[in-house]
């Protein structure tokens, strides 16, 4: 080998480790065959997963169109997408595919269809729930939403686990699931599903899981077509491999066949999925599997400070089992932040007004609406802070983003933003530059953009899709300052392909499942009792063993919980679920040992006799349950006597201080609380303070007028108009 070949494999090697730590080094240059990365949370491993495919690539071992890469969501596959392009991967010719699954799947099926099965047409069945639906009347089975809902949650798991209908009792049973019926009558729903697919008038329709099943049955069972595709692809790379199901590795032990350049990536104490049939024993059995792997370790935490990683270790440290002893222990590489906060409350509405006040200094300080998330178990949780953020003014949005390029308002924008585009009339450069942000807001202010947050949920939706739009184009601009609508709307295209959607400037509100393979600056986890994490129904009671295997799923559920937060974090629970109830819950077992004795919340609280009753009908006298029965200051279906000048006055000046301050009405005072001052017309502030929702600030900054108004003076808003 000459020199000259020696110093340039020398720089190509450089340059496919530079600013990587020796473990994502080592990741990289392994040689290729079977590699196994574990990798914590926060540990670059994106970064380091593209970087190999990209040395693997530049060094020969195999072109760009010859590597499958797959993952768990298109979020996460257009990540990676994007970082090979930034890599050069590729160039011009055949790129990387970067998939999930179910998409890698439907292309192969789609082109060896007729080889394996012939002219038979076929349909994606993107919407099972009609079908179930039906499944389970002829099974007489309730057809309600919720219960359909949980058959399909029951197909969905067998056909991932590889149970025919006929196999599902007795899987469940070993499983411990909890069928919404007899498991012998979810197996007849479970086999209507599958006639009633395969009868289609057109021909027959495929569910998601059928993609995969008839994938790996076309390169089982035709050496033919199995050839072609083994040929055509000659790498695989797997992320996430610890939420891999049983289905999904036998499609990739038919993509692989006999050959062992595998790379996968994953930790198992991550693994949390198990519901749908996700398993992280393929991780753990690599090894045996392939004795020759290189295994790598990446532990060096790039995300958040020491004090997060440090907690997060503790957390995962008290697991116990097989997953247990595959733990990672981060070593957190950030300067160091403010130490985790724990906090108990005597109940729910109690906790997330603190929540809500915490997060307002965060914001007071600097911190982004956008980098600030509120997670909970269950999305149940959700109400009590979207609650208390609408009282206070603070922006949130509940987690479900990556639809936001399929929402009708945004599809409606981008095809005016196209026509716009196609006009033969704009002016020079109106289409390019700082120019391009004033033809996009003038393309999209009839449909819906505002200056301010309109009323009314579907008009806010609307503009919150909007506004994204605008500040995508504002950001898009920042990085390339002559963008033009042709490459907006190119950028757009391919955003919708990878379902990236703009950041919505707002809190985020999302369970902990939603929130994995996400981060935030600040980080609340809130409602950590006994009973909500770990859940109710893996504790076990008097009748039932605790399904240990599920306690300690809810435990790692906590851990990627503490691992999304970059530098501020708490932790929260609360005693009781409503306001002045019995304090009869428990903090969560999984904080024993982690609160420090200095801690306020390290005291342990013995249930007590509620301390103050609940608020009465001011008409019948009964005890007020909900919180508009509370704020009215009567039962609902109580006779109200509600002043219909003064709430049309209130409503009028409510409006005029909207737009006077530009924030959505409901932040000034909600639709409930006006009527509560209509009925109850306070004569002084501290009547008005008694109604709830109406604290010191409201009062600092609304009092005078209000009363004003309940006097049936003008306020001076109105007598400038």
């Amino acid at each position: 080998m000459s020199v000259r070949t020696v110093m340039m494999e020398a720089m190509r090697v450089e340059a496919a480790v530079d600013g990587l730590d020796p473990e994502q080094a080592a990741a990289v240059l392994a040689p290729r065959g079977p590699v196994c990365v574990l990798a914590g949370a926060g540990t670059g491993k994106t970064r380091t997963i593209t970087r190999r495919i990209a040395h693997l690539v530049s060094d020969g071992h195999v072109s760009a169109g010859q590597v499958l890469a797959v993952t768990f969501t298109a979020r996460a596959a257009g990540e990676m997408r994007s970082r090979l392009r930034e890599l050069g991967v590729g160039g011009s010719g055949p790129q990387v595919q970067a998939r999930t699954f179910h998409a890698a799947a439907l292309r192969q099926l789609r082109y060896f269809w007729p080889q394996v099965v012939g002219d038979i047409p076929w349909h994606l069945l993107d919407r099972k729930f009609a079908v179930v639906s039906q499944a389970a009347h002829r099974a007489g089975f309730p057809t309600d939403t919720d219960t359909v809902r949980d058959l399909l949650s029951e197909i969905e798991w067998a056909k991932g686990s590889l149970h025919a209908p006929e196999d599902y009792p007795a899987a469940a049973a070993r499983a411990r699931r909890e069928p919404p019926a007899d498991a012998e009558r979810v197996a007849k729903v479970y086999a209507a599903y599958e006639s009633l697919k395969n009868r289609g008038e057109d021909g027959i329709y495929l569910d998601f899981d059928d993609l995969l099943l008839q994938t790996a049955g076309a390169l089982e069972n035709n050496p033919t077509v199995a050839e072609e595709f083994r040929d055509r692809y000659r790498c695989f790379v797997v992320d996430e491999y610890q939420d891999v199901t049983p289905l999904q590795q036998r499609v990739l032990d038919a993509w692989l066949g006999e050959r062992d350049d595998l790379t996968v990536v994953g930790d198992a104490n991550q693994t949390i999925y198990s519901f749908t049939g996700a398993s992280p024993k393929h991780l753990l059995d690599f090894s045996r599997r392939f004795p020759e792997a290189t295994m790598v370790r990446l532990e060096r935490d790039y995300r958040s400070t020491p004090q997060v990683v440090d907690l997060a270790n503790r957390v995962i440290g008290q697991a116990r089992g097989r997953i247990a002893g595959t733990r990672l222990q981060l070593i957190g590489q950030r300067p160091p932040g403010p130490e985790p906060v724990f906090a108990e409350y005597d109940d729910e509405p109690a906790e997330a007004k603190a929540v809500a006040k915490a997060i307002a200094k965060l914001l007071r300080d600097g911190v982004a609406a956008s980098e600030i998330a509120v997670l909970y178990r269950i999305n149940a949780q959700s109400e009590a802070y979207e609650q208390a953020f609408t009282e206070t003014g603070i922006p949130y949005q509940v987690r479900g983003g990556e639809g936001f390029f399929q929402r009708a308002e945004v599809r409606q924008a981008v095809n005016e933003l196209r026509k716009t585009g196609s006009r033969d009339d704009l002016p020079e450069d109106a289409d390019r530059g700082t120019n391009l942000i004033s033809l996009v807001r003038a393309t999209l202010v009839p449909l819906g953009l505002t200056d301010a947050e309109p009323a009314g949920t579907q008009a806010r939706e609307r503009w919150a899709s909007l506004t994204a739009l605008v500040q995508l184009t504002e950001e898009l601009l920042e990085h390339e300052p002559d963008l033009t609508l042709a490459s907006l709307l190119r950028d757009l295209a391919a955003r919708a392909e990878a379902r990236q959607p703009p950041t919505v400037q707002g809190v985020t509100l999302a369970s902990l499942h939603a929130a994995k393979g996400l981060e935030w600056d600040a980080v609340f986890l809130v409602g950590l009792t006994d009973g909500m994490l770990p859940i109710t129904h893996v504790t076990g009671d008097k009748d039932t063993a605790p399904d240990e295997a599920g306690i300690e799923e809810e435990r790692r559920l906590l851990y990627v919980g503490v691992t999304r937060a970059r530098v501020h974090l708490q932790l929260s629970w609360a005693l009781s679920r409503t306001e002045g109830g019995r304090k009869s819950r428990r903090r969560s077992r999984f904080l024993l040992g982690l609160i420090p004795d200095s801690s306020p919340a390290s005291k342990i609280v013995e249930p007590a006799p509620p301390k103050k009753k609940r608020p009465q009908c001011r008409v019948c006298g009964k005890s007020l349950m909900t919180s508009t029965s509370t704020k009215l200051g009567r039962c609902e279906g109580c006779p109200s006597n509600l002043d219909e000048d003064l709430l049309v006055a209130l409503k009028d000046w409510r409006r005029d201080r909207s737009k006077e301050l530009k924030v959505p009405a409901y932040v000034v005072f909600t639709d409930n609380t006006l009527v509560a001052i209509a009925e109850q017309q306070p004569a002084d502030a501290r009547a008005l303070v008694a109604i709830p929702g109406i604290g010191a600030r409201k009062l600092e900054q609304f009092g005078a007028d209000v009363l004003a108004l309940v006097r049936g003076e003008r306020t001076t808003e109105a007598l400038d108009l």
